[in-house]
């Protein structure tokens, strides 16, 4: 069964870098929180300098009902212009997969996957 989402977002102006939890699935109502506040942080910084850390240990896999809204919010992570995104997963090929074709079709090409 899937866990509830949750998120946090902090800015670490000392590394240069915004730091992002992501848990579980998200229903499309903390899509939007989650839009809302990535969106007023990342304004906060010049993001050309910074790195984009998000820790998605405790993420599920993609339902097929989800691949839309994470195309979108990498979409935005790009648009944003950080220097870099690093993405931490659990060991999983299948999330892996999907998130490494979502960053193909985004044209994503400063993003990193690091498996834990």
């Amino acid at each position: 069964m899937a866990k509830a989402g949750s998120f946090s977002i902090k800015v670490n102006h000392g590394a240069k870098s915004m730091d992002m939890v992501i848990v579980g699935t998200f229903t499309p109502e903390q899509v939007q929180e989650f839009v809302q506040d990535y969106t007023t942080k990342a304004k906060s910084v010049k993001a050309e300098e910074f790195v984009l850390n998000v820790d998605s240990t405790d993420m599920d896999v993609l339902t097929q009902e989800m691949i839309p809204s994470m195309e979108n919010s990498i979409r935005l992570y790009q648009s944003s212009g950080f220097n870099k995104l690093n993405i931490k997963i659990k060991k999983s090929a299948i999330l892996k997969m999907q998130l490494n074709r979502i960053l193909k079709n985004a044209n994503f090409t400063n993003a990193e996957i690091v498996e834990i």
